[in-house]
């Protein structure tokens, strides 16, 4: 009987040793994800003047997935982490474009109103839907971009001069949607630009710095709306702020800081053509994952 239990006992702790194992295992998997999601995202700021939330979305709804989170809070969780990390991304950005004296701070200073307004609320509304709504309006929104991309779709120059009327409307819409689908407005932000015949060097480094106005207010409204809600998310409380997985948020953040500058100086340098063609596919993917997942 003693040898029993003394056996018992030593499988018990052999298990446990391999479950530790895997566990490990596991976590050195998500955080090399992470890192990677940070160092493409951040070199995908800097170069093309978007968030990086194109692919840090998705990225972190599969990873959420597999680790066993409320599932009707894993696109929340996905978007306002993702926004997080886009304030420490488009500050490297920006200070990178601003080192080529390319951010036009006027036009910024002119659309943050609107951004602030727009991205608050456009979080608020997200907040009251569900993945299940979330998810295929994110995949779509990625599978339209990647179109737009794919083609080198450029706006057409009709107006030279932004009004404030329109920057105060044209900010409220890059902001609600950008919070909404968790990027960094690049996306809406450079054609805006590109649109009142603005250089197109000059509106990505401008989208750039229009990013952080939209990703501090926007996750600070996902993180106000979901502060009674953390005990629903996540058993492990230590890991979360709000919506915002702290894990996943500093790895992606310091990679993105990282790589931001070295996207933004080869913005400057060459063409970026083939490489949106390529990231027009890597999202067209997604879109589809996204969507058929």
């Amino acid at each position: 009987m003693i040898w029993w239990l003394s056996y018992t006992k030593q499988q018990s702790t052999k298990t446990e040793s391999l479950h530790r194992a895997i566990v490990l295992e596991l976590n050195l998997i998500d955080a090399s994800l992470y890192c990677l999601t940070g160092a493409f995202a951040g070199f995908a700021a800097g170069l093309l003047g978007i968030g990086g939330g194109l692919i840090i979305v998705p990225v972190l709804f599969f990873i959420f997935s597999s680790q066993g989170y409320e599932q009707q809070h894993l696109m929340h969780m996905a978007l306002a982490t993702s926004l997080a990390t886009i304030i420490i991304t488009s500050i490297s950005s920006t200070l990178a474009h601003h080192k080529k004296r390319a951010v036009l701070w006027p036009t910024v200073l002119l659309l943050s109103p609107g951004i602030c307004l727009g991205a608050w609320l456009g979080a608020n509304f997200a907040t009251q839907l569900d993945t299940s709504t979330l998810k295929p309006m994110f995949g779509l929104f990625e599978i339209f971009v990647a179109c737009l991309m794919f083609g080198q779709y450029q706006s057409k120059n009709h107006q030279r001069t932004i009004k404030t009327s329109s920057g105060l409307i044209g900010g409220s819409i890059i902001g609600g949607i950008s919070a909404i689908v968790g990027i960094g407005g690049g996306t809406l932000t450079v054609p805006f630009l590109h649109w009142h015949k603005i250089n197109i060097k000059n509106a990505i480094a401008t989208s750039a710095a229009c990013g952080l106005p939209i990703a501090i207010f926007a996750t600070a409204s996902y993180t106000y709306s979901s502060w009674n809600l953390t005990d629903n998310i996540s058993p492990d409380q230590q890991s979360m702020f709000g919506f915002v997985q702290l894990h996943a948020f500093l790895l992606i953040a310091i990679c993105s800081f990282l790589f931001a500058p070295l996207g933004a100086k080869l913005a400057h340098t060459i063409s970026d053509v083939l490489l949106k063609k390529i990231f027009s596919i890597f999202l067209l993917l997604l879109g589809l994952k996204m969507l058929l997942s």
